[in-house]
């Protein structure tokens, strides 16, 4: 794994890793395609439609599992524009099952029929109990291509600044253990080897 960076201008650069020394060369090619998208997406995202000029930009990320088979990464990119009250960040993840060759979307992850956007729900309404969490508009329900990441034998679920927290509280993660949806998880995908104990 290298870290390249892009340099827009002063004051405006975005640090994002390409995948490297791969055996499979053509998936090696479509993950690092897959990264410079979504990192020109949340630039293209910050810049849109806003009528002021961007004072600050700044990209980073992070690899969140790098085992068993399972690359899960997040990209951050955070932006100041002049005069805004504060800077706004986006989050986005991307989760590649190594051993199948592409990438995974959150239904991926579960066996084909399972309503795993209830369960996950249910789990994430019982954490936003327990952690008092104050919600803008209260929350019913995860969308069935939520946000996620894999940590090591976590699935975290998370949600943009704003969705469902006020800005204060950042961006709410919900990790849930791979025990914990066991019965719903495709055992063949990255979170059942994710499951198994070695």
């Amino acid at each position: 794994m290298k870290t390249l960076t892009v340099s827009t201008e002063p004051k405006q650069t975005i640090y994002y890793p390409k995948v490297s020394n791969m055996t499979n060369q053509q998936l090696q090619r479509q993950i690092n395609h897959n990264i410079v998208v979504e990192v020109q997406q949340l630039i293209n995202k910050q810049v849109g439609n806003m009528p002021t000029t961007v004072e600050e930009m700044l990209g980073y990320y992070e690899i969140k599992n790098n085992q068993r088979q399972v690359l899960s990464l997040s990209l951050s990119n955070y932006t100041y524009h002049f005069h805004a009250a504060h800077g706004m960040t986006y989050l986005k993840s991307l989760t590649f099952d190594l051993k199948k060759g592409k990438k995974c979307e959150l239904k991926d992850l579960f066996k084909p029929g399972v309503d795993y956007v209830k369960r996950l729900s249910d789990i994430i309404n019982l954490q936003i109990k327990q952690r008092d969490l104050p919600l803008l508009n209260g929350f019913t329900s995860i969308q069935p291509n939520q946000d996620f990441y894999i940590a090591d034998k976590a699935l975290v679920i998370y949600f943009q600044l704003y969705e469902i927290t006020p800005y204060v509280y950042g961006f709410p993660m919900f990790p849930i253990s791979v025990y914990d949806i066991q019965d719903l998880i495709d055992e063949s995908g990255p979170l059942g080897r994710m499951a198994v104990n070695e």
